[in-house]
């Protein structure tokens, strides 16, 4: 059965583009375009294997959208990849505290975000 992958951004080009590549490699894909939308997407049912949000997003930005989720018994333990444009240590730090699992910096390749979904997401 194909693992499921729920990415969050804002950005119609970066959806478009990790769905892409993750629907090329098996995966079944779902989104949403803020952090609104996600957690209502979430807590009407869907239970995705895998996270991936970026930071800046209108409404609710990635890091209360990982807040949120680490409080709700169904998400404390999935995990959650950031993908932003954002490179400071002290954003990583905050993410990493909320309980992020990861963190890769917008543009990545197909190749090198697929490497990282099989180190953290177990039997993809």
């Amino acid at each position: 059965m194909a693992k499921t992958i729920f990415v969050v951004d804002d950005s119609a080009t970066i959806l478009m583009s990790v769905k892409n590549n993750l629907e090329i490699a098996g995966y079944t894909v779902h989104s949403a375009t803020d952090g609104v939308l996600a957690l209502e997407k979430l807590k009407t049912g869907l239970k995705p294997d895998l996270i991936i949000t970026d930071i800046n997003m209108p409404n609710m930005n990635g890091l209360e959208l990982i807040q949120q989720l680490r409080t709700l018994p169904n998400f404390r333990f999935t995990p959650i990849l950031i993908l932003t444009t954002e490179n400071q240590q002290s954003s990583r730090d905050q993410a990493k505290k909320l309980g992020a699992t990861g963190w890769l910096v917008k543009p990545v390749g197909g190749s090198d975000l697929l490497k990282i979904i099989k180190q953290v997401l177990p039997g993809a």
